[in-house]
Protein backbone atom coordinates (compact mmCIF):
# COMPACT_ATOMS: atom_id res chain seq x y z
CA UNK A 1 0.00 0.00 0.00
CA UNK A 2 2.68 2.40 0.76
CA UNK A 3 4.66 1.48 -2.52
CA UNK A 4 1.20 2.24 -4.42
CA UNK A 5 0.74 5.78 -2.41
CA UNK A 6 4.55 6.51 -3.12
CA UNK A 7 4.18 5.71 -6.95
CA UNK A 8 1.13 7.61 -7.25
CA UNK A 9 3.21 10.60 -5.32
CA UNK A 10 5.88 10.43 -7.81
CA UNK A 11 3.64 10.87 -10.95
CA UNK A 12 1.80 13.81 -9.52
CA UNK A 13 5.32 15.21 -8.92
CA UNK A 14 6.40 14.28 -12.42
CA UNK A 15 3.34 15.75 -13.79
CA UNK A 16 3.54 19.03 -11.79
CA UNK A 17 7.10 19.43 -13.14
CA UNK A 18 6.07 18.39 -16.93
CA UNK A 19 3.24 20.68 -16.46
CA UNK A 20 5.16 24.06 -15.26
CA UNK A 21 7.97 22.59 -18.01
CA UNK A 22 5.22 23.31 -20.35
CA UNK A 23 4.13 26.75 -19.14
CA UNK A 24 7.16 28.19 -18.71
CA UNK A 25 7.93 27.02 -22.53
CA UNK A 26 4.41 28.52 -23.43
CA UNK A 27 5.68 31.86 -21.96
CA UNK A 28 8.92 32.36 -22.97
CA UNK A 29 8.84 31.39 -26.55
CA UNK A 30 10.32 33.85 -29.28
CA UNK A 31 7.06 35.46 -30.59
CA UNK A 32 8.82 36.28 -33.62
CA UNK A 33 10.61 33.49 -34.36
CA UNK A 34 13.61 34.10 -36.27
CA UNK A 35 12.96 37.37 -36.80
CA UNK A 36 16.16 39.66 -37.24
CA UNK A 37 16.69 43.16 -38.76
CA UNK A 38 19.87 44.42 -39.83
CA UNK A 39 20.13 47.40 -42.04
CA UNK A 40 22.74 49.73 -43.67
CA UNK A 41 22.17 52.33 -46.00
CA UNK A 42 24.25 54.95 -47.13
CA UNK A 43 23.07 57.25 -49.99
CA UNK A 44 25.64 59.26 -51.12
CA UNK A 45 22.95 61.77 -53.34
CA UNK A 46 21.29 64.95 -52.23
CA UNK A 47 17.42 64.36 -52.80
CA UNK A 48 14.75 66.70 -52.45
CA UNK A 49 13.62 66.04 -48.52
CA UNK A 50 9.83 65.04 -48.11
CA UNK A 51 8.05 65.30 -45.02
CA UNK A 52 5.08 63.86 -43.98
CA UNK A 53 3.13 64.47 -40.26
CA UNK A 54 0.22 62.36 -38.21
CA UNK A 55 -1.45 61.96 -34.98
CA UNK A 56 -4.14 58.93 -34.60
CA UNK A 57 -5.76 58.92 -30.77
CA UNK A 58 -5.36 55.63 -28.86
CA UNK A 59 -6.95 56.74 -25.86
CA UNK A 60 -8.60 54.41 -23.79
CA UNK A 61 -12.50 54.00 -22.99
CA UNK A 62 -12.88 54.37 -19.48
CA UNK A 63 -16.36 52.31 -18.56
CA UNK A 64 -16.72 52.02 -14.90
CA UNK A 65 -15.65 55.03 -12.96
CA UNK A 66 -14.36 54.57 -8.83
CA UNK A 67 -14.75 55.97 -5.23
CA UNK A 68 -11.41 56.01 -3.68
CA UNK A 69 -12.06 56.31 -0.14
CA UNK A 70 -9.41 56.65 1.46
CA UNK A 71 -6.93 58.77 -0.88
CA UNK A 72 -4.31 56.07 -1.54
CA UNK A 73 -5.07 55.93 -5.71
CA UNK A 74 -5.46 51.47 -5.12
CA UNK A 75 -8.37 50.35 -5.79
CA UNK A 76 -9.02 47.99 -2.62
CA UNK A 77 -12.58 47.25 -2.13
CA UNK A 78 -12.12 45.58 1.14
CA UNK A 79 -11.40 49.20 2.39
CA UNK A 80 -14.43 50.41 1.01
CA UNK A 81 -13.94 51.36 -2.36
CA UNK A 82 -16.64 51.54 -4.70
CA UNK A 83 -16.94 51.42 -8.28
CA UNK A 84 -20.39 52.13 -10.90
CA UNK A 85 -21.28 49.10 -12.83
CA UNK A 86 -21.96 51.58 -16.08
CA UNK A 87 -22.69 48.27 -18.35
CA UNK A 88 -24.25 45.94 -15.26
CA UNK A 89 -21.97 43.32 -16.35
CA UNK A 90 -21.14 42.88 -12.33
CA UNK A 91 -17.50 43.44 -12.91
CA UNK A 92 -15.54 46.34 -12.45
CA UNK A 93 -14.22 47.03 -15.91
CA UNK A 94 -10.83 48.34 -15.00
CA UNK A 95 -8.20 50.82 -16.88
CA UNK A 96 -5.13 50.18 -14.66
CA UNK A 97 -2.60 52.52 -14.81
CA UNK A 98 0.84 52.14 -15.27
CA UNK A 99 3.80 54.03 -13.51
CA UNK A 100 4.24 53.69 -9.49
CA UNK A 101 1.89 51.58 -7.58
CA UNK A 102 -0.23 48.61 -8.91
CA UNK A 103 -4.04 48.36 -8.39
CA UNK A 104 -4.35 52.47 -9.88
CA UNK A 105 -7.33 52.28 -11.61
CA UNK A 106 -8.36 55.32 -14.01
CA UNK A 107 -11.50 57.21 -13.17
CA UNK A 108 -11.30 59.46 -16.00
CA UNK A 109 -9.69 61.39 -18.91
CA UNK A 110 -7.79 64.58 -18.52
CA UNK A 111 -6.50 64.59 -22.28
CA UNK A 112 -6.08 62.32 -25.14
CA UNK A 113 -3.47 59.86 -25.75
CA UNK A 114 -1.73 60.00 -29.03
CA UNK A 115 0.47 58.11 -31.60
CA UNK A 116 2.56 60.41 -33.27
CA UNK A 117 4.55 60.51 -36.31
CA UNK A 118 6.52 61.77 -38.54
CA UNK A 119 8.01 61.22 -41.85
CA UNK A 120 11.10 62.07 -43.35
CA UNK A 121 12.11 61.19 -47.27
CA UNK A 122 15.28 61.66 -48.94
CA UNK A 123 13.98 60.21 -52.75
CA UNK A 124 15.34 56.45 -51.69
CA UNK A 125 15.41 55.68 -47.68
CA UNK A 126 11.79 56.44 -45.99
CA UNK A 127 11.83 56.76 -42.52
CA UNK A 128 9.02 56.68 -39.89
CA UNK A 129 9.64 58.15 -36.17
CA UNK A 130 6.17 57.11 -34.28
CA UNK A 131 5.77 58.44 -30.28
CA UNK A 132 3.38 56.64 -28.69
CA UNK A 133 2.07 57.94 -25.27
CA UNK A 134 2.48 55.13 -23.40
CA UNK A 135 5.06 53.94 -20.52
CA UNK A 136 6.38 51.27 -22.90
CA UNK A 137 6.10 49.10 -25.73
CA UNK A 138 8.02 46.09 -25.99
CA UNK A 139 10.01 45.31 -28.82
CA UNK A 140 7.61 42.17 -30.24
CA UNK A 141 4.57 44.52 -30.13
CA UNK A 142 7.21 46.85 -32.41
CA UNK A 143 7.83 43.64 -34.88
CA UNK A 144 3.88 43.38 -34.97
CA UNK A 145 3.46 46.65 -36.31
CA UNK A 146 6.00 46.45 -38.40
CA UNK A 147 4.47 42.96 -40.35
CA UNK A 148 1.00 45.09 -40.42
CA UNK A 149 2.62 48.05 -42.32
CA UNK A 150 1.34 47.60 -46.10
CA UNK A 151 4.04 47.29 -48.59
CA UNK A 152 2.94 49.88 -50.66
CA UNK A 153 3.82 52.39 -47.57
CA UNK A 154 7.46 51.64 -48.42
CA UNK A 155 8.84 52.64 -45.05
CA UNK A 156 12.28 51.55 -44.86
CA UNK A 157 12.86 51.84 -41.29
CA UNK A 158 10.23 52.14 -38.44
CA UNK A 159 10.96 53.25 -35.51
CA UNK A 160 8.62 53.42 -32.39
CA UNK A 161 9.17 55.15 -29.06
CA UNK A 162 7.32 55.74 -25.78
CA UNK A 163 6.96 59.08 -24.12
CA UNK A 164 6.80 57.05 -21.07
CA UNK A 165 4.44 59.05 -19.49
CA UNK A 166 3.03 57.53 -16.36
CA UNK A 167 -0.52 57.84 -16.78
CA UNK A 168 -1.44 55.85 -19.38
CA UNK A 169 -2.91 52.23 -19.29
CA UNK A 170 -0.82 49.53 -18.57
CA UNK A 171 1.14 48.08 -21.91
CA UNK A 172 3.96 46.51 -20.16
CA UNK A 173 1.76 44.00 -17.61
CA UNK A 174 2.98 44.96 -14.24
CA UNK A 175 0.80 47.19 -13.08
CA UNK A 176 -2.34 44.83 -12.88
CA UNK A 177 -4.96 44.22 -10.01
CA UNK A 178 -2.04 42.29 -8.68
CA UNK A 179 1.21 41.44 -8.42
CA UNK A 180 0.44 38.19 -10.40
CA UNK A 181 -1.78 39.39 -13.00
CA UNK A 182 -1.16 41.23 -15.77
CA UNK A 183 -2.56 44.77 -16.46
CA UNK A 184 -2.71 44.61 -20.24
CA UNK A 185 -5.86 45.00 -21.92
CA UNK A 186 -5.39 42.80 -24.95
CA UNK A 187 -8.16 44.93 -26.84
CA UNK A 188 -6.57 48.25 -25.88
CA UNK A 189 -2.97 47.01 -27.16
CA UNK A 190 -4.62 46.00 -30.37
CA UNK A 191 -6.00 49.31 -30.86
CA UNK A 192 -2.65 50.90 -29.60
CA UNK A 193 -1.14 48.43 -32.71
CA UNK A 194 -3.40 49.60 -35.15
CA UNK A 195 -3.59 53.40 -34.40
CA UNK A 196 0.08 52.90 -34.97
CA UNK A 197 -0.34 51.48 -38.29
CA UNK A 198 -2.97 54.04 -39.16
CA UNK A 199 -0.72 56.71 -37.84
CA UNK A 200 2.10 55.89 -40.15
CA UNK A 201 -0.50 55.09 -43.13
CA UNK A 202 -1.50 58.93 -42.22
CA UNK A 203 1.74 60.31 -42.39
CA UNK A 204 3.05 58.76 -45.55
CA UNK A 205 -0.32 60.37 -47.22
CA UNK A 206 0.62 63.71 -45.67
CA UNK A 207 4.12 63.67 -47.73
CA UNK A 208 5.14 66.57 -49.58
CA UNK A 209 8.26 68.48 -50.47
CA UNK A 210 9.78 70.29 -47.46
CA UNK A 211 12.13 72.04 -45.92
CA UNK A 212 13.77 71.18 -42.47
CA UNK A 213 14.64 73.87 -39.93
CA UNK A 214 17.00 72.19 -36.87
CA UNK A 215 17.61 74.22 -33.49
CA UNK A 216 18.68 73.30 -30.05
CA UNK A 217 18.55 74.49 -26.72
CA UNK A 218 21.64 73.15 -23.88
CA UNK A 219 20.58 74.23 -21.27
CA UNK A 220 17.26 76.50 -20.43
CA UNK A 221 15.14 73.18 -19.55
CA UNK A 222 17.52 72.36 -16.37
CA UNK A 223 15.37 74.25 -13.42
CA UNK A 224 12.62 71.72 -14.77
CA UNK A 225 14.45 68.36 -13.72
CA UNK A 226 16.07 66.74 -10.94
CA UNK A 227 18.37 63.78 -10.92
CA UNK A 228 17.55 62.03 -7.90
CA UNK A 229 20.39 59.48 -7.87
CA UNK A 230 23.76 60.18 -8.03
CA UNK A 231 26.00 61.00 -9.92
CA UNK A 232 24.06 64.25 -10.80
CA UNK A 233 24.47 64.01 -14.70
CA UNK A 234 21.48 65.76 -17.00
CA UNK A 235 20.50 65.58 -20.09
CA UNK A 236 19.15 68.92 -20.62
CA UNK A 237 19.28 69.56 -24.39
CA UNK A 238 16.21 70.08 -26.22
CA UNK A 239 16.82 69.44 -29.76
CA UNK A 240 13.94 70.32 -32.79
CA UNK A 241 13.22 70.02 -36.07
CA UNK A 242 10.57 72.52 -37.99
CA UNK A 243 9.04 70.53 -41.20
CA UNK A 244 7.79 74.01 -43.66
CA UNK A 245 6.23 72.86 -47.04
CA UNK A 246 7.21 75.14 -49.90
CA UNK A 247 4.37 77.92 -48.80
CA UNK A 248 6.30 78.20 -45.50
CA UNK A 249 3.29 76.74 -43.70
CA UNK A 250 4.69 74.99 -40.89
CA UNK A 251 3.70 71.18 -41.18
CA UNK A 252 5.04 69.59 -37.47
CA UNK A 253 8.00 69.82 -35.16
CA UNK A 254 9.57 66.93 -33.47
CA UNK A 255 11.16 67.49 -30.20
CA UNK A 256 13.24 65.44 -27.94
CA UNK A 257 13.70 65.90 -24.18
CA UNK A 258 14.69 64.01 -21.23
CA UNK A 259 12.04 64.10 -18.14
CA UNK A 260 9.94 61.59 -16.71
CA UNK A 261 6.55 62.55 -17.61
CA UNK A 262 5.36 61.72 -13.82
CA UNK A 263 4.72 65.15 -13.09
CA UNK A 264 1.82 64.57 -11.43
CA UNK A 265 2.84 61.68 -9.52
CA UNK A 266 1.68 58.67 -7.81
CA UNK A 267 -2.13 59.66 -6.58
CA UNK A 268 -3.57 61.14 -10.10
CA UNK A 269 -6.18 58.65 -11.61
CA UNK A 270 -6.82 60.89 -15.03
CA UNK A 271 -5.22 59.30 -18.01
CA UNK A 272 -2.78 61.78 -19.12
CA UNK A 273 0.37 62.27 -21.35
CA UNK A 274 1.40 64.54 -18.42
CA UNK A 275 3.28 67.62 -19.33
CA UNK A 276 3.79 66.20 -23.02
CA UNK A 277 0.23 66.95 -23.42
CA UNK A 278 0.85 71.04 -22.54
CA UNK A 279 4.31 70.72 -24.37
CA UNK A 280 2.83 69.93 -27.68
CA UNK A 281 -0.32 71.89 -27.15
CA UNK A 282 2.14 75.56 -26.89
CA UNK A 283 3.84 74.19 -29.85
CA UNK A 284 0.98 73.77 -32.12
CA UNK A 285 -1.10 76.78 -31.08
CA UNK A 286 2.15 78.32 -32.47
CA UNK A 287 2.86 77.14 -35.29
CA UNK A 288 -0.14 75.22 -36.71
CA UNK A 289 2.06 71.90 -37.35
CA UNK A 290 1.58 68.72 -35.91
CA UNK A 291 3.77 68.48 -32.54
CA UNK A 292 5.81 65.10 -32.13
CA UNK A 293 7.77 64.42 -28.62
CA UNK A 294 10.39 62.05 -27.99
CA UNK A 295 12.00 61.75 -24.94
CA UNK A 296 15.50 61.22 -24.63
CA UNK A 297 18.23 60.06 -21.28
CA UNK A 298 16.01 59.70 -18.28
CA UNK A 299 17.57 57.14 -16.29
CA UNK A 300 19.52 57.98 -13.39
CA UNK A 301 16.26 59.31 -12.57
CA UNK A 302 15.72 62.71 -14.08
CA UNK A 303 11.98 63.72 -12.97
CA UNK A 304 10.06 66.83 -11.81
CA UNK A 305 9.75 65.55 -8.22
CA UNK A 306 7.64 66.96 -6.22
CA UNK A 307 9.90 68.64 -3.98
CA UNK A 308 11.01 70.83 -7.26
CA UNK A 309 9.38 74.18 -7.65
CA UNK A 310 7.76 75.06 -11.21
CA UNK A 311 6.65 78.72 -12.27
CA UNK A 312 4.18 79.41 -14.36
CA UNK A 313 5.30 81.59 -17.12
CA UNK A 314 2.24 83.66 -17.45
CA UNK A 315 0.77 83.47 -14.09
CA UNK A 316 3.36 83.45 -11.86
CA UNK A 317 2.73 81.67 -9.83
CA UNK A 318 4.57 78.55 -8.33
CA UNK A 319 3.93 74.93 -7.85
CA UNK A 320 5.76 71.82 -6.38
CA UNK A 321 3.12 70.14 -5.56
CA UNK A 322 2.24 67.42 -7.73
CA UNK A 323 -1.50 68.93 -10.25
CA UNK A 324 -2.13 69.33 -13.47
CA UNK A 325 -1.38 73.28 -12.72
CA UNK A 326 2.51 72.41 -12.36
CA UNK A 327 1.97 70.14 -15.82
CA UNK A 328 0.76 73.09 -17.44
CA UNK A 329 3.45 75.43 -15.95
CA UNK A 330 6.36 72.87 -17.23
CA UNK A 331 4.67 72.38 -20.14
CA UNK A 332 4.25 76.03 -21.65
CA UNK A 333 7.52 76.66 -20.28
CA UNK A 334 8.86 73.97 -22.08
CA UNK A 335 7.09 75.13 -25.14
CA UNK A 336 8.64 78.73 -24.67
CA UNK A 337 12.03 77.42 -24.87
CA UNK A 338 11.28 75.67 -28.08
CA UNK A 339 9.40 77.93 -30.11
CA UNK A 340 12.41 80.42 -28.93
CA UNK A 341 15.16 77.82 -30.21
CA UNK A 342 13.15 77.50 -33.23
CA UNK A 343 13.28 81.45 -33.63
CA UNK A 344 16.68 81.78 -33.37
CA UNK A 345 18.25 79.16 -35.53
CA UNK A 346 19.05 79.83 -39.20
CA UNK A 347 20.13 76.11 -40.06
CA UNK A 348 17.75 74.23 -42.60
CA UNK A 349 18.04 72.19 -45.64
CA UNK A 350 15.81 70.96 -48.19
CA UNK A 351 17.73 68.80 -49.78
CA UNK A 352 19.71 65.65 -48.37
CA UNK A 353 20.60 61.99 -48.23
CA UNK A 354 19.92 59.70 -45.35
CA UNK A 355 23.08 57.01 -43.87
CA UNK A 356 21.10 54.68 -41.43
CA UNK A 357 22.62 51.89 -39.46
CA UNK A 358 20.25 49.28 -37.62
CA UNK A 359 20.28 45.94 -35.68
CA UNK A 360 18.53 43.58 -33.28
CA UNK A 361 20.82 41.89 -31.31
CA UNK A 362 20.16 39.99 -27.95
CA UNK A 363 20.63 41.19 -24.04
CA UNK A 364 21.00 38.39 -20.99
CA UNK A 365 17.98 38.26 -18.90
CA UNK A 366 18.71 38.27 -15.49
CA UNK A 367 16.54 40.00 -13.08
CA UNK A 368 14.67 37.72 -10.91
CA UNK A 369 11.62 39.26 -10.71
CA UNK A 370 11.01 40.12 -14.64
CA UNK A 371 12.06 36.38 -14.70
CA UNK A 372 9.16 35.12 -12.78
CA UNK A 373 6.72 37.90 -14.24
CA UNK A 374 7.56 36.51 -17.85
CA UNK A 375 6.96 32.87 -16.84
CA UNK A 376 3.80 33.39 -14.83
CA UNK A 377 2.47 35.81 -17.95
CA UNK A 378 2.63 39.16 -16.03
CA UNK A 379 5.58 40.30 -18.55
CA UNK A 380 4.29 39.09 -22.56
CA UNK A 381 7.76 39.14 -23.47
CA UNK A 382 9.39 36.24 -25.72
CA UNK A 383 13.15 34.60 -25.64
CA UNK A 384 15.24 33.79 -28.16
CA UNK A 385 17.45 31.78 -25.72
CA UNK A 386 17.95 30.82 -22.52
CA UNK A 387 16.74 34.14 -20.70
CA UNK A 388 17.56 36.51 -23.55
CA UNK A 389 16.11 38.73 -25.19
CA UNK A 390 15.68 40.62 -28.16
CA UNK A 391 16.13 44.50 -29.13
CA UNK A 392 17.54 46.65 -30.90
CA UNK A 393 19.27 50.32 -31.94
CA UNK A 394 19.27 52.28 -34.91
CA UNK A 395 21.65 55.19 -35.87
CA UNK A 396 21.04 57.51 -38.67
CA UNK A 397 21.77 61.10 -40.15
CA UNK A 398 20.57 63.72 -42.32
CA UNK A 399 21.66 67.18 -42.90
CA UNK A 400 23.02 68.46 -39.85
CA UNK A 401 21.51 66.11 -37.22
CA UNK A 402 22.38 62.51 -36.18
CA UNK A 403 19.79 60.22 -34.30
CA UNK A 404 20.46 57.30 -32.02
CA UNK A 405 17.98 55.00 -30.53
CA UNK A 406 17.94 54.02 -27.20
CA UNK A 407 15.51 51.04 -26.33
CA UNK A 408 15.03 52.13 -22.42
CA UNK A 409 15.89 54.41 -19.93
CA UNK A 410 19.52 54.53 -20.40
CA UNK A 411 21.43 56.51 -17.50
CA UNK A 412 22.87 59.96 -18.71
CA UNK A 413 26.37 59.52 -17.57
CA UNK A 414 26.62 57.40 -20.72
CA UNK A 415 25.37 59.71 -23.68
CA UNK A 416 26.63 62.68 -22.08
CA UNK A 417 29.68 61.73 -20.13
CA UNK A 418 30.06 61.68 -15.79
CA UNK A 419 30.31 58.19 -15.24
CA UNK A 420 32.02 57.53 -11.64
CA UNK A 421 32.52 54.22 -10.09
CA UNK A 422 31.58 55.49 -6.48
CA UNK A 423 32.62 53.61 -3.30
CA UNK A 424 30.00 50.71 -2.68
CA UNK A 425 30.02 49.39 -6.09
CA UNK A 426 29.37 45.79 -6.85
CA UNK A 427 31.95 45.15 -9.22
CA UNK A 428 35.39 46.32 -9.00
CA UNK A 429 35.71 47.88 -12.44
CA UNK A 430 36.67 51.29 -13.75
CA UNK A 431 34.08 53.05 -16.15
CA UNK A 432 33.05 50.93 -18.72
CA UNK A 433 30.31 52.58 -20.68
CA UNK A 434 33.50 55.31 -22.73
CA UNK A 435 33.62 57.12 -24.95
CA UNK A 436 30.16 59.38 -24.12
CA UNK A 437 27.61 58.25 -26.90
CA UNK A 438 26.93 61.79 -28.00
CA UNK A 439 30.60 62.28 -28.34
CA UNK A 440 30.28 59.69 -31.10
CA UNK A 441 27.38 61.00 -33.64
CA UNK A 442 27.96 63.81 -35.97
CA UNK A 443 26.29 66.90 -36.80
CA UNK A 444 25.23 69.31 -34.87
CA UNK A 445 21.66 68.15 -33.30
CA UNK A 446 22.42 65.08 -31.56
CA UNK A 447 19.27 63.45 -31.25
CA UNK A 448 18.70 60.65 -28.50
CA UNK A 449 15.48 58.69 -28.23
CA UNK A 450 14.97 56.96 -24.92
CA UNK A 451 12.35 53.72 -24.87
CA UNK A 452 12.45 53.31 -28.46
CA UNK A 453 11.44 50.05 -29.92
CA UNK A 454 11.66 48.79 -26.67
CA UNK A 455 11.08 49.49 -22.95
CA UNK A 456 13.89 47.37 -21.43
CA UNK A 457 14.19 49.19 -18.05
CA UNK A 458 17.11 51.28 -16.68
CA UNK A 459 20.28 50.96 -18.50
CA UNK A 460 22.95 51.48 -15.06
CA UNK A 461 26.58 52.11 -16.23
CA UNK A 462 28.31 48.79 -14.64
CA UNK A 463 30.41 50.69 -12.32
CA UNK A 464 27.72 52.30 -10.73
CA UNK A 465 25.75 48.90 -10.20
CA UNK A 466 24.90 48.75 -6.64
CA UNK A 467 22.71 45.73 -5.29
CA UNK A 468 24.04 44.80 -2.36
CA UNK A 469 25.09 46.29 0.72
CA UNK A 470 27.13 48.48 1.37
CA UNK A 471 25.20 50.83 -0.88
CA UNK A 472 26.60 53.46 -3.06
CA UNK A 473 28.24 56.65 -1.88
CA UNK A 474 27.81 55.25 1.97
CA UNK A 475 23.91 55.50 1.68
CA UNK A 476 21.78 54.20 4.18
CA UNK A 477 19.51 52.49 2.41
CA UNK A 478 19.32 50.87 -1.50
CA UNK A 479 19.36 53.10 -4.07
CA UNK A 480 16.38 52.83 -6.73
CA UNK A 481 17.21 51.65 -10.16
CA UNK A 482 18.54 47.85 -10.28
CA UNK A 483 15.67 46.22 -9.64
CA UNK A 484 14.14 47.53 -12.85
CA UNK A 485 17.30 47.05 -14.93
CA UNK A 486 18.02 43.74 -16.97
CA UNK A 487 21.30 43.35 -15.17
CA UNK A 488 24.84 44.87 -14.82
CA UNK A 489 25.79 43.43 -18.50
CA UNK A 490 22.89 45.65 -19.89
CA UNK A 491 24.74 48.54 -20.50
CA UNK A 492 28.14 47.71 -21.67
CA UNK A 493 26.12 45.73 -24.28
CA UNK A 494 24.25 48.70 -25.38
CA UNK A 495 27.03 50.88 -25.16
CA UNK A 496 29.22 49.07 -27.45
CA UNK A 497 26.63 48.28 -29.95
CA UNK A 498 25.86 51.66 -30.14
CA UNK A 499 29.30 52.74 -30.75
CA UNK A 500 29.46 50.12 -33.82
CA UNK A 501 26.55 51.52 -35.48
CA UNK A 502 27.69 54.77 -35.16
CA UNK A 503 31.39 53.52 -36.29
CA UNK A 504 29.94 53.11 -39.52
CA UNK A 505 28.17 55.89 -40.22
CA UNK A 506 31.47 58.45 -39.01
Amino acid sequence: MKKKKYRYFTLAVLLVIILLSMLFKYQTRDRHPGYQFYHKINSSTENEIHAGFSKVSVTPEIVDTWIDVDGNARFEPKKGDTYTDANNNGEFDAVWIAGFQNRRAASGIHDSLWARTMIIDDGRTRIAMVSLDAIGFFHDHVIEVRKRLPAELEIDYCMIASTHTHEAPDLMGIWGESYLKSGVDPDYLEKVINGTVKSVEKAVADMEPATLHFAKDENSSLPLVKDTRKPVVHDPGMYLIQAKNKNGKTKGVLVSWADHPETLWNKNLQITSDFPHFFRKGIEAETGGICVYFNAAIGGLITTHPSLEVKHPVSGKSYSEPSFEKAEAQGITLANIALNALKNSSTSVSEGNIKLHAKTFTLPFKNSLFRLGAIIGVLDRGMTGWWKIRTEIAAWEIGPASFLTIPGEIYPEIVNGGIEAPIGKDFETEPIELPPLREKMSGEFKFVFGMANDEIGYIIPKSEWDNKEPWLYNAEKEIYGEENSLGPETAPIIHSTAIELLNYLN
